[in-house]
């Protein structure tokens, strides 16, 4: 056992027997080494060997704190700190893996591409096209075209946001939205809290910017564990949230609004900043869109990240943050980053939005993908085997499969890649020890003859990967 080891095991006695009590202050790191013998590399050692725990935290330039009741807490231990998440090489691999267009493309996190490039939205273009002005700069540096922003913000009006386009920054894609709003709220070293399974986008960003990442679990019934939240704002620095409440990626959940309104007063009550990354809230299948945070906040502590890249298209890389008064700030980093989303596209959606044709396309877009959907749904639950869970929620396009605990998915995305369909594998979405036993399916595809094939044999891949595993 190294010497880091045998520190943490006795300073862990120590908190769970309670000579420290929560938030009380721990000895600084030199005063831990003259008293201990060790070295303060070593005591740095156990002291990070501790916060991984959940057993301590740390505030900058104030040293080390014990956690809330450690023996009672409800959330994930686990603390990612820095150094430890290593995502990007591994989506970055993914994301290569399911290029070639020969390959059947469950995995892919945009809708089919044939349900989306409105032809209104086309035909609009190509009308755009001749005029020299649409391709003007000036008008669409940060924040933006003034008339797209003017159509997002009467979007947000009529859900009863009193929304100024001065609020909107347009951004390059709903990705873009959330890393320069991360980078506008943190810094190096800050708490941050996710959601235990969330879009990799979160990952990776936390990984850029060097944050120390707390998740908390999902709530098998509501989807966000409320008492977990709690548990974690009082235990740990957390300054930011980054949380994906409607039409949740990968498995699908939208929180109620008697949760969000709940949310929305601790936020308020402990000043913690949330980012809400939005990008699936015109992709409902009830007749009513439903709220975003920012509806619930009266503090402007939520910037509210969106894009049109998942109901227009991928090529239509443009988003948005309602980012209120950290607007400039926002649009200072753009000038370092993107400089600005092409002219061009932002003149075209603004017409295009101007004539009411998105609320059409959007219309006949969710009846697709509800209908394709449920015919996914019930055709995988008909054939996959008892073990397997198919969760599904009114929304959206995915479809999240929890395997027998002991099926790796990992291996199944590397099955099925062989076969040339692609899956979206559980360890792209949480950072967990244990084996990934989940598997994400895009169901915006006609179960035509090649599809419902694919799918076969997926099922079979299955079947069999629980038979070795019996062995």
């Amino acid at each position: 056992m190294y010497k880091s080891e045998q520190l943490a095991l006795s300073l862990k006695h120590l908190i769970e027997s309670g000579v420290w009590k929560p938030n009380e202050k721990l000895p600084s790191l030199r005063q831990q080494a003259e008293t201990s013998g060790f070295s303060l590399i070593t005591v740095m050692n156990a002291y990070q060997e501790l916060e991984a725990q959940g057993l301590i935290y740390s505030k900058e330039k104030l040293g080390y704190y014990i956690a809330e009741d450690p023996n009672t807490l409800n959330i994930s231990k686990t603390v990612i700190l820095n150094e430890k998440i290593e995502i990007n090489s591994t989506v970055f691999r993914y994301l290569k893996s399911i290029q070639s267009e020969q390959i059947i493309p469950f995995g892919i996190a945009f809708p089919n591409s044939q349900l989306l490039y409105s032809p209104k939205l086309i035909q609009t273009l190509a009308q755009r096209a001749k005029y020299r002005l649409s391709y003007e700069q000036m008008p669409s540096l940060p924040p933006g075209n003034f008339e797209l922003r003017k159509l997002i913000a009467q979007r947000y009006c009529m859900q009863g946001i009193p929304t100024d386009p001065s609020d909107i920054v347009i951004t390059s894609g709903g990705l873009d939205a959330l890393n320069l709003s991360l980078q506008t709220l943190t810094k190096p070293g800050d708490y941050i809290l996710l959601q235990e399974t969330i879009f990799y986008g979160a990952w990776q960003a936390a990984e850029h910017l060097g944050l120390k990442v707390i998740t908390i679990p999902e709530h098998p019934e509501y989807g966000l564990d409320i008492a977990a939240f709690k548990n974690a704002i009082r235990s740990y620095p957390i300054k930011v949230c980054l949380f994906m409440l409607n039409s949740h990626n990968p498995i699908g959940f939208t929180v109620s609004d008697e949760l969000k309104l709940e949310l929305a007063k601790l936020l308020h009550e402990h000043q913690i900043y949330l980012i809400e990354d939005d990008v699936y809230e015109e992709l409902y299948f009830d007749h009513k869109k439903p709220l975003s945070m920012k509806y619930f906040d009266q503090q402007n502590l939520v910037l509210h990240c969106s894009s049109f890249s998942k109901t227009l298209g991928a090529g239509f890389r443009v988003g948005w943050v309602y980012a209120g008064k950290y607007s400039e700030n926002i649009q200072h980093l753009q000038l370092m980053s993107t400089l600005s989303v092409n002219s061009f596209i932002q003149n075209a959606l603004a017409d295009y939005l101007s004539h009411r044709h998105y609320e059409k396309h959007l219309k006949t877009l969710r009846n697709t993908l509800k209908r394709l959907k449920l015919q996914y749904y019930h055709y995988l639950i008909k054939h996959l085997p008892d073990h397997c869970k198919v969760h599904y929620y009114p929304s959206g396009y995915f479809l999240w499969i929890s395997l027998a605990k002991h099926i790796d998915g990992n291996q199944i995305y590397h099955q099925m890649l062989k076969q040339n369909i692609s899956i979206a594998p559980g360890g792209l979405f949480y950072r967990s020890e244990k084996i990934p036993h989940h598997i994400r399916i895009n169901c915006s595809f006609e179960l035509s003859e090649s599809y419902q094939h694919a799918l076969e044999n997926l099922i079979e891949c299955i079947h069999q990967a629980n038979v070795h595993q019996k062995k």
